[in-house]
């Protein structure tokens, strides 16, 4: 079955006039729309429109909460912890970010511990945001919702979530080098597109609840639940467990842990990003002819059967290339978010209209 298409400036308006619907402010309606549909726009299915829904049980459950300000927990200068109060992802993250910018501005580096935010979504929006005001950053991101859905390498029971890791590096008069993955075979996000889709995802990713390996993504959604695996066996585990304990435990946001669980729809994140100014190193020449030397000798290699070779960020550029005018939307997500829309209406009284309706003949 085709994806259903969207145009992408309707699905942004949708999306923001949904959040206003829900009671956000309008610049938090907007970060969010800007956040979601960016995400699809790089082919990040798993973060982006197909969010709303489970942001939408979050806000009715009283988990995710709007209109929030982080607040300052510590300030030392370059070092700041801020705590997200539970709210939305897409701004409160927004808002955290722009205060490390501002530091670096200052000091030339910046720590930056967010906690206690309601889903932040693609975290390469951020390490983009670091980038495009001409600074690196890294950032540790942990996750914690109503139940774990990651198996330690070993293990069979899942004990963390997928725990992304991200790495921006600006280059000038050039796109930046941006690496950002989940530290999961594949995101839970992508499992979830699948089961929609009713398609498999591909080997290695997932076991079923004995331990087995399986490529159907219905061993997440319906009982017994398996796990997803981390990418790289024990190095995907290493690097799960650092963002665990840097983004969150040394933040003091919570770990996932039963007793940290969200009650049901909700989903917390908790970020250590360091970001610093490049020029301060004094090496800015440099570095761009050097990187730019590097890059060009990896591209010679011959090419194998996938036919290119790509620098990390570059997918994400096509992606944004063929999506800037439609978005493709499975039948099962678009029907939950239609059901979001309407769960919206009869809780808040103001209806924007099913998703549906806009799509493309």
């Amino acid at each position: 079955m085709q994806d259903i298409l969207i145009p992408t400036p309707a699905l942004h308006g949708w999306i923001e006039r949904l959040f206003a619907a829900a009671g956000s402010e309008p610049l938090e309606a907007r970060l969010t729309a800007d956040h979601l549909v960016g995400a699809n726009l790089s082919g990040h299915d798993s973060h982006g429109a197909g969010m709303v829904p489970r942001y939408v049980n979050s806000l009715l459950n009283n988990e995710l909460q709007l209109n929030r300000s982080v607040e300052v927990v510590s300030d030392t200068g370059s070092i700041v912890v801020l705590d997200g109060q539970r709210g939305i992802g897409q701004s409160v993250a927004h808002q955290a970010m722009a205060s490390a910018i501002e530091r670096v501005r200052l000091h030339g580096v910046a720590v930056l511990a967010l906690r206690n935010s309601h889903h932040i979504g693609r975290v390469g929006h951020w390490a983009e945001q670091a980038a495009a005001a001409g600074f690196v950053s890294v950032h540790f991101v942990n996750t914690v919702s109503s139940k774990p859905m990651v198996a330690p390498h070993g293990g069979i029971d899942p004990r963390f979530n997928t725990n992304p890791f991200t790495v921006a590096i600006p280059r000038e008069d050039q796109e930046p080098i941006l690496l950002d993955f989940a530290t999961s075979a594949i995101a839970q996000g992508k499992v979830r597109v699948a089961y929609n889709k009713r398609a498999r995802v591909p080997p290695g990713a997932l076991i079923d609840a004995d331990g087995n390996p399986t490529d159907d993504p219905g061993v997440m959604f319906e009982p017994p639940l398996g796990a997803l695996l981390p990418f790289g066996s024990h190095k995907g585990f290493g690097l799960a467990m650092v963002c665990e304990l840097l983004g969150a435990a040394l933040t003091g946001g919570e770990t996932s842990q039963p007793a940290n669980f969200a009650s049901n729809y909700g989903i917390w994140n908790n970020m250590l990003a360091l970001l610093f100014d490049p020029a301060r190193l004094g090496t800015s020449a440099f570095f761009e002819s050097e990187s730019a030397g590097f890059i060009d000798y990896v591209r010679s290699a011959r090419k194998s059967e996938l036919g290119e070779i790509l620098m990390p960020g570059d997918a994400e550029r096509r992606y944004r290339r063929e999506r800037a005018q439609r978005i493709p939307i499975d039948h099962g997500t678009m029907a939950e978010l239609d059901g979001a829309a309407a769960a919206i209406a009869a809780a808040r009284g103001a209806d924007v209209g099913p998703l549906s309706a806009l799509a493309l003949p």
